[in-house]
């Protein structure tokens, strides 16, 4: 077998049957996170869909208390929206997609210096470049996604300080001949990261050989599992914004057929990278520890077996299922 890092998911919409959307709470968060922690995920930034203003609000809020009293395996808030592209909506509510204004950037400045990480997925039809450049100052992660941006538009909000792409080639603007889009900007700008939804459903095999070949940094390239209430359960459906999203073979999605977030853990997408992506193990282990941590710049806490970093870690057999976790060195499975 293998001694691993815990993973680190910088994309949790849910797990245990439960959504931060539905009602963010202390207790939801809770349970998302032991959910996670049992399947290898010791790390994570539970994730805001696009939602009401009243909906964000207590995200922020129970985001706090979460932080306040030392949650396990809780690192921060993953904000994905409200301020997309209404034309590369996905699965979020396009009523409640909308430009950021002066109160919502000060809303997440504020979030910044209560939580020690926020990231936030942003498009650059809704955002400026002031706008980005006041958040980066503040030190929240700025990810870009749920966009159909050109490539120097992306490269604007990479100059201004966003520094990552959300779910590569999922709701953006696709690489062509003459515009390169999000996805070129993500594999050219060395200076921008990117979460990658390895379930063999979001993106073809061969798509994710390319990327990998394709990233001008190395390393740069990290799983996340953007995984829904499903995840640890048995559930066949649930709602997000009063709509039902159905789980069928592994896909999570809307009646009309549009993904719904994945139906996933990151220990099963290291597996698919291994034996479908045909990686060695030990770059599939980096694409769910070290790489996303130091995206995040929690390269010397988590995602990582150091002296001085958190003791999290995992035993995992020849086949790369999850046998044992630890969590700051205590034995959870």
């Amino acid at each position: 077998g293998v001694i691993s890092p815990g993973f680190v998911d910088l994309q949790v919409n849910g797990g245990g049957g439960h959504l931060l959307n539905e009602a963010p709470s202390l207790q939801k968060l809770e349970k998302i996170c032991e959910t996670h922690a049992n399947l290898g995920t010791t790390s994570l930034l539970p994730t805001l869909i696009s939602d009401v203003p009243d909906i964000t609000e207590a995200a922020h809020n129970c985001a706090v208390e979460a932080f306040n009293e030392n949650m396990p395996s809780f690192i921060g808030l993953h904000l994905e929206g409200p301020h997309l592209a209404p034309s590369r909506s996905g699965a979020h509510e396009r009523s409640v997609i909308r430009p950021m204004e002066e109160n919502d950037c000060l809303a997440l400045e504020d979030l910044a210096i209560k939580v020690p990480k926020v990231l936030t997925t942003v498009a650059p039809e809704a955002v400026s470049a002031t706008f980005v450049e006041r958040l980066a100052s503040a030190g929240i992660i700025v990810s870009l996604g749920h966009t159909d941006c050109s490539y120097s538009q992306a490269k604007e909000l990479a100059s201004a300080g966003a520094t990552g792409v959300t779910h590569l080639f999922n709701a953006m603007s696709q690489f062509g001949s003459r515009e390169p889009g999000l996805v070129g900007a993500a594999l050219e700008l060395g200076s921008l990261s990117a979460g990658i939804i390895a379930d063999g459903f979001h993106v073809d095999v061969s798509t994710i050989k390319v990327a990998l070949r394709a990233k001008k940094t190395p390393g740069s390239i990290f799983l996340v599992s953007d995984s829904m209430a499903t995840t640890g359960t048995n559930l066949k459906s649930f709602e997000l914004n009063g709509r039902k999203i159905f789980r069928e073979n592994g896909r999570l999605t809307l009646e009309n057929g549009t993904l719904a977030g994945a139906d996933l853990d990151l220990a099963t997408s290291v597996r698919f990278m291994v034996h479908e992506v045909g990686i060695p193990y030990i770059d599939a282990l980096k694409m769910a520890t070290i790489f996303p941590s130091r995206f995040i710049g929690m390269e010397k806490e988590i995602g990582v077996l150091l002296p001085g970093a958190r003791a999290d870690f995992l035993w995992l057999d020849e086949s790369l299922n999850v046998r044992r976790v630890w969590r700051s060195g205590e034995a959870l499975i």
